[in-house]
């Protein structure tokens, strides 16, 4: 989780320090200016990392934050396809094990 936070920040400073980067769409539903999606990749990136590190104490709080975080990642990188579409066909993947590892790893309880 940390992983994909961190690329996800790495992206959104990307697109917002240099727009050259990605590659523009025209007529794309979910037209934003790429400052604007990197804006949004940002600061996805930052929680993202922040929960992943929560997940290090073992709390069920951050694997229920953790799995809400990554569905949110997953549609913010869907609609970033037009832009970037093998980086974030990646991360989609990755967020899908990021999801399916914190719903089937065992709780406190159960160790």
């Amino acid at each position: 989780m940390i992983f994909g936070g961190l690329m996800m920040l790495f992206a959104g400073i990307s697109a917002i320090a240099n727009d050259d980067v990605f590659v523009t769409t025209r007529n794309y539903v979910f037209e934003f200016d790429l400052t604007g999606w990197g804006w949004v990749h940002l600061i996805l990136g930052v929680v993202i990392v922040l929960a992943g590190a929560a997940l290090f104490q073992g709390s069920t709080w951050a694997r229920v934050v953790g799995v809400g975080l990554a569905g949110l990642s997953m549609v913010a990188n869907f609609l970033w396809i037009p832009y970037a579409p093998f980086w974030a066909m990646v991360l989609i993947a990755l967020n899908g094990f990021v999801i399916w590892a914190l719903c089937t790893a065992p709780g406190p309880s159960e160790r």
